[in-house]
């Protein structure tokens, strides 16, 4: 063992005790009542991040829930790594489906069980000590580090853009890494090139100025309800394409090498039916099912409603309709235009017999992808090949992470995720867990990592 792994060892009980005071604190970020504890869980994080050796230490205001920043800066001729997670959690509901109240972790049968242990705390916390570790036994870092840990992710980041606009020369670095994210399997490894975009729309149809008697008025006045599906059913076409003029315009295209990157991720097609209770796959023909979901761009429809929801049956005609449709776009795709696309589709196709609204969503979100060449990404999958001894496969995700298409706005620099929690570990659900032996190995690899990148990341 290494000095700094042999502490890592010999103050792991004083670590995972730590890390369970960190995650005793309810620090919801989507509930007001919360506020006081996503600031306490921030006040938490600066005082152990001084006490791990990091400089400058402190909270920062950013209109919203805070960010907690750190630095060390002193390997001269290093390059600078800016290390991000996030420390506010999701919320707990229903609560009656938790084994363990939520925030009172325990550990059982080898995994740390609490909100917010896989998603985020236990993933940003590993940093955290792997740099005490090196400090407090070699007595610097491989390279410059800045932490950079935020209390408003699961909520969008709201406010995160403006302060890295603002921040730019505090946060400027050569590279991301970041502990909020996951691996394939705990036997296998991975590493994500991209995630998707975001952008949508609010759709409201209106005919008249309340609900009608159907049998009075059925048939003489338009019902809100049929123009929205009408409108609805013209984003697709009858093989799932995405029918919005201009939609597909910007979208870079798989190579042959992505697509024989992606097809050596396991996909089993009963398994993944089985899982989430669906009959059979459905979607943009000439792709594979991880294709659509990693490198194709969609269109949702995320929510419908209008006329009567209660018990039983009341005969009306409607006055209003709504819906609620969402894009995931991939990389070249802009938000804004994609939404500006969607506007005009609804203003085209809408019946004459209604009056119809579509409205931007306020927030978006820019796709991002790191060239599968890119050095720190073959220093990382070396690193996660030998601790593994697998390759790692290169993955793309289907959801959103907006801040790390930021820190390639705004800072020039991309982001590797680099994290340990699994799929399964049930982040945003009850019985959220983490697993010891991914926190353990998470602890090695980002030791490695560091270290690698000071002598080869140039």
């Amino acid at each position: 063992m290494l000095p700094w792994e042999t502490y890592l060892d010999h103050q792991k009980d004083r670590f995972i005790s730590e890390l369970l005071d960190f995650l005793r604190i309810p620090s919801i970020s989507s509930l007001p009542d919360h506020q006081s504890d996503v600031e306490r869980a921030a006040e938490w994080l600066k005082v152990r991040m001084k006490a791990a050796g990091m400089e400058s230490v402190r909270i920062m205001p950013t209109g919203g829930h805070p960010v907690v920043y750190g630095e060390w800066l002193h390997a001269s001729g290093r390059p600078t790594v800016l290390i991000y997670g996030h420390f506010d959690t999701q919320p707990v509901d229903p609560l009656d489906l938790w084994n363990t109240p939520p925030f009172e972790p325990i550990i059982k049968d080898g995994r740390m069980c609490a909100r917010g242990a896989s998603d985020d705390k236990g993933n940003l916390f590993i940093p955290i000590i792997v740099a005490e570790a090196m400090l407090k036994t070699d007595g610097s870092l491989p390279v410059n580090v800045k932490f950079l840990f935020e209390g408003q992710e699961e909520i969008g980041s709201p406010q995160l853009a403006d302060f890295i606009l603002a921040n730019k020369d505090l946060l400027a670095c050569d590279l991301v890494l970041s502990a909020d994210g996951g691996q394939w399997e705990e036997d296998q490894p991975a590493l994500i090139l991209g995630t998707r975009g975001l952008a949508s729309v609010f759709i409201e149809v209106e005919g008249p100025d309340h609900d009608l008697h159907s049998g009075t008025y059925g048939g003489t006045i338009a019902n809100p309800i049929h123009a929205l599906v009408q409108i609805l059913d013209s984003m697709h076409d009858p093989e799932g394409q995405v029918a919005v003029d201009g939609f597909y315009d910007d979208v870079r295209s798989l190579t042959d090498e992505e697509r024989a990157e992606i097809a050596r991720v396991p996909y089993d097609e009963a398994q993944y039916l089985n899982e989430i209770g669906a009959c059979c796959v459905y979607g943009e023909p000439g792709f594979t099912t991880h294709e659509r979901a990693w490198a194709r761009p969609t269109l949702e429809v995320n929510g419908i409603y209008g006329g009567y929801q209660g018990e039983g049956l009341k005969t009306v005609l409607p006055s209003k309709a709504h819906a609620k449709v969402s894009c995931r776009l991939v990389a070249d795709q802009d938000p804004s235009k994609i939404a500006d696309l969607l506007v005009a589709h609804v203003n085209k196709v809408s019946p004459p017999w209604v009056r119809v609204t579509s409205t931007r969503a306020e927030s978006g979100a820019i796709p991002y992808l790191i060239p599968a060449e890119h050095r720190a990404m073959h220093i990382a999958a070396s690193v996660l090949g030998e601790l593994y001894g697998k390759e790692p496969y290169k993955i793309r995700a289907g959801g959103t992470i907006p801040v790390n298409a930021l820190f390639l706005k705004y800072l020039g620099a991309y982001t590797v995720v680099f994290a340990f929690g699994l799929k399964d570990e049930r982040q945003h659900s009850p019985n959220e867990f983490f697993r010891l032996s991914s926190y353990e190995r998470g602890q090695k690899a980002y030791g490695v990592l560091l270290k690698r990148l000071g002598e080869e990341f140039k």
